[in-house]
């Protein structure tokens, strides 16, 4: 239960369904029996190979050629296989691991065609996104197509989406370097939006470096993000959400997520969106834009799980977990706030930086705007 806690954590829906091999061991042998009657399997005491010679397409996705690849390079030599590169569906059984009874004896599926078998059950002979590391595209996803359109002779996934990897402070990320972190270790520092922020300023096949600065970054730039938020509730500028108008950043958001899924760029847009609105708050400009962008910023991150929050809500929270540990609460830190506002008023300016030191010691970072000063707690 821990992982989706963790993933609930992140605003991650949960999966209609999440199919178990052990319950399509059926459809398992469905699909490999399927195989072998075209011909694009056999069977060798008691395991079950695919013929990759009879599959004209194998490489297709990766981009690699039979020919052109070197037997023992990624793959285990068997002399009993017709050739080097032919996979196996089914393995006879071995002493100590599960089995299951099938036409060829005892034995277990391999570890491709349990992918296949599942989603041929619950998405059909076709279906329009496989997602995966880019590690997966040989030989794992290839063998995938390979024994789906070898059985069903229909497209098996129309898009592939492959991640890049993540890395930390620009090592690789393993638990060998002592360096492997966890979601849940991750969240004990960060608020969950701060971590889905980072993940998605980044186009999903680049690479992505965790580090304590790539963390901070993200974590100011979601604070902007709800700063002008913050600004618009607070003068009653935001509607309800069925009455939220469309504007220009949202044909400009949709732009950038309908070209590769690059939330990069359309994160990109809204940081534009926040500067100009910002000044439009500061000039006193027409409602009707404010509230246009807002909508479009809201409705940007209903699609990518950001901003699920009243703006005061998220910094009341935030100022909660920095305060952790600290001596000090919220009022404390606010009469200091009220405190200071008082002094810049009164043109005690000695007092005013006086007070701002004091809170600076806190890690109490002020942010002095035309309708007040708002203030977060430095994490």
């Amino acid at each position: 239960m821990a992982f989706y806690e963790d993933m609930d954590a992140l605003y991650v829906r949960r999966a209609t369904v999440e199919p178990r091999v052990t319950e399509h061991i059926a459809d398992i042998i469905r699909v490999v029996s399927t195989l072998i009657d075209k011909g694009m399997a056999y069977v060798v005491e008691g395991d079950v190979y695919f013929a990759v010679e009879r599959f004209p397409d194998y490489g297709k996705l990766s981009g690699r050629r039979l020919a052109d690849m070197q037997a023992g390079a990624r793959v285990e030599v068997d002399t009993r296989k017709r050739n080097p590169f032919d996979f196996a569906l089914w393995k006879a059984a071995k002493p100590g691991e599960p089995q299951w009874d099938s036409p060829w004896g005892p034995g277990r599926p391999g570890w491709h065609i349990e992918c296949s078998a599942m989603s041929l059950e619950h998405l059909g002979r076709s279906f329009d996104i496989h997602g995966g590391g880019q590690d997966l595209i040989f030989p794992h996803h290839e063998n995938e197509i390979a024994q789906s359109e070898g059985a069903f002779d229909s497209p098996y996934a129309r898009y592939w989406i492959h991640n890049g990897f993540v890395n930390i402070d620009q090592e690789k990320m393993s638990k060998s370097l002592g360096n492997f972190l966890t979601i849940r270790d991750v969240l004990k520092s960060h608020h969950p939006e701060i971590v889905r922020l980072f993940l998605l300023t980044h186009h999903y096949r680049n690479p992505i470096d965790y580090s304590a600065q790539n963390m901070e970054e993200a974590s100011a730039a979601l604070d902007k993000i709800y700063g002008l938020l913050a600004r618009i509730e607070s003068q009653g500028g935001a509607l309800p959400r069925e009455q939220v108008p469309r504007g220009a950043l949202w044909q400009q958001f949709c732009d950038a997520l309908d070209d590769d899924f690059n939330s990069a760029r359309g994160l990109a847009a809204i940081f534009e969106a926040i500067r100009r609105l910002n000044r439009a708050l500061d000039d006193g400009s027409d409602g009707k834009a404010l509230a246009a962008g807002y909508g479009d910023i809201r409705a940007a991150g209903e699609v990518l799980g950001l901003f699920n929050h009243p703006a005061a809500e998220y910094f009341q929270a935030r100022r909660q977990k920095g305060l952790v540990g600290q001596s000090m609460d919220p009022e404390a830190i606010q009469a200091l706030v009220d405190a200071r506002t008082a002094a810049r008023r009164n043109r005690e300016f000695a007092r005013a930086d006086e007070i701002r030191l004091q809170l600076e010691a806190l890690k109490v970072v002020l942010e002095d705007r035309p309708e007040g000063t708002v203030w977060k707690i430095k994490t």
